[in-house]
């Protein structure tokens, strides 16, 4: 399990990283609502745990944006707010669970593992591909039955691939599909994308045509 742990004092973020270490779960920790985001586009999570105070924006506004675009991505609240009042508004804005200051890092080892099995056990979309085995929803996925990271970037171009049922997809459209038409992005960033999978996945992975473009290189069965 990969969790993104917001917290702006660095002291509390980094000792949160360690406790969940010990607790078998991995852990980035970054310190504003924009490292956040920036960490949510790169790579792939299982759970985000979000403290309210943060120095960029309220952590409310990051919940809604987190919201917006992945509405089944486990967030748990941990906080010093407790008043009842905040509590309802964060559990009611979106949130799975709320935690207020100070901790047990054992609870909340304990409620992340239990939010994420529960997510888990949602029924999920799978895409089997030779291989390959992607949940797009949850970022998981496996090469022979082993586990595999994936950036968050990286699920989504296998996704479109497998989408085009073996037909090419041109870097123009996948660039459409990663980023949207508003985001500047570098003029390699696909071709970035396209090595670390073959780098993590086998260079069978993708194929690659001049003038057409790219698809993936095993069909997919479901």
């Amino acid at each position: 399990m990969r969790v993104l742990v917001v917290e702006d004092d660095v002291l509390i973020g980094k000792g949160i990283v360690a406790g969940l270490h010990k607790h078998g779960i991995e852990a980035r920790h970054v310190g504003t609502a924009q490292a956040a985001e920036a960490s949510h586009k790169e790579e792939t999570f299982h759970a985000v745990v979000l403290d309210l105070g943060l120095p960029d924006r309220d952590g409310m506004d990051l919940l809604a944006n987190i919201r917006a675009f992945e509405p089944h991505l486990p967030v748990l609240i941990l906080t010093a707010r407790d008043a009842i009042e905040h509590k309802l508004k964060g559990l009611h804005g979106g949130a799975d669970d709320y935690m207020v200051k100070p901790f047990d890092l054992r609870e909340l080892a304990a409620r992340l593992h239990a939010l994420v099995r529960r997510t888990q056990g949602r029924a999920a979309q799978v895409i089997v591909a030779g291989p390959l085995r992607l949940e797009p929803e949850s970022g998981l996925a496996w090469l022979d039955g082993e586990s595999v990271t994936l950036s968050r970037r990286e699920v989504d171009l296998l996704a479109h691939l497998a989408s085009a049922d073996g037909r090419w997809v041109s870097p123009d459209l996948l660039n459409e599909r990663l980023y949207g038409l508003n985001e500047e992005v570098s003029s390699n960033a696909i071709n970035v994308h396209i090595h670390n999978i073959r780098r993590k996945l086998g260079a069978d992975a993708i194929e690659t045509t001049r003038g057409l473009g790219y698809r993936l290189g095993w069909r997919p069965t479901t």
